[in-house]
């Protein structure tokens, strides 16, 4: 059983001739496309939405939480750190 049908095979052709002319340009950003793996997979992907033979795309696993980790200590101000003075409304009313 094949893993592509013909035409599927012709699709991934045209995108890399394409890419190969510098003509085949990348979704949403249009930019050229230069790298071959990105080429066959505009193929696969333009091949798919025409409903021949081609695999189901992959799916994009979901990023790993993170460990959580233990907040730091605040850090001390350095030398010449002045505080923010205190509004003209605040010193009048504890004056």
């Amino acid at each position: 059983m094949a893993k592509y049908s013909e035409k599927a095979q012709k699709a991934v052709e045209k995108a890399m001739h394409k890419m190969k002319e510098g003509k085949l340009k990348n979704g949403k950003s249009e930019k050229k496309v230069r790298l071959a793996k990105q080429a066959i997979a505009i193929g696969l992907s333009e091949a798919r939405k025409k409903g021949l033979k081609v695999p189901p795309a992959p799916q994009k696993s979901t990023p790993k939480a993170k460990p959580k980790t233990i907040p730091k200590a605040k850090k001390t101000p350095k030398k010449g750190y002045s505080r923010p003075k205190p509004s003209a409304s605040k010193t009048a009313a504890t004056k």
